[in-house]
């Protein structure tokens, strides 16, 4: 389950290339809303089809003022190869330790065999750093309505 809509999004910082500074969700505090895209695995074929929607479509998510984070447990280097193949204009942010995840209550039990990755979420943060929308896939085959986030965004923007 998702944190709850109305809830104050929890601050992180995590890194998008290694040993560079991280990426902070008050870096956009007072300046846009934030969309934040929690992603099971790196180079697996729907988190593939997911963030290369993303870059594909960015001008509209620009033209709403949005900043864009993808967000896996991949490490930093797994991610930096990731986002260059999706030729992804946003960062994509490591939470290889899972502290982000767990604290978006998106950390999967178990998937596929697999424990430790993230379930499929999706957040909108608006600028005062409130969650005005929430989603978890029940699926991890199945991609977020992004007609629904990019509504979401307007409305917070």
């Amino acid at each position: 389950m998702t944190l709850a809509v109305g809830l104050t999004a929890p601050e992180f910082a995590l890194p998008v290339v290694p040993r560079e500074a991280p990426i902070r969700l008050s870096d956009f505090q007072g300046e846009k809303p934030v969309v934040i895209l929690f992603f099971p695995l790196a180079f697996s074929s729907v988190c593939t089809a997911e963030m290369c929607y993303m870059a594909e479509n960015y001008a509209a998510w620009e033209a709403v003022n949005a900043q864009v984070i993808g967000i896996s447990v991949d490490s930093p280097y797994v991610n930096v190869k990731f986002a260059e193949e999706v030729k992804a204009p946003f960062p994509i942010a490591s939470d290889f330790n899972k502290d982000v995840s767990a604290a978006y209550e998106a950390l999967a039990d178990e998937m596929g065999g697999l424990k430790g990755v993230t379930k499929r979420v999706a957040y909108v943060i608006d600028r005062s750093g409130t969650i005005v929308y929430a989603w978890e896939g029940e699926n991890p085959g199945v991609m977020p309505d992004f007609s629904a986030i990019m509504e979401a965004v307007e409305q917070a923007d």
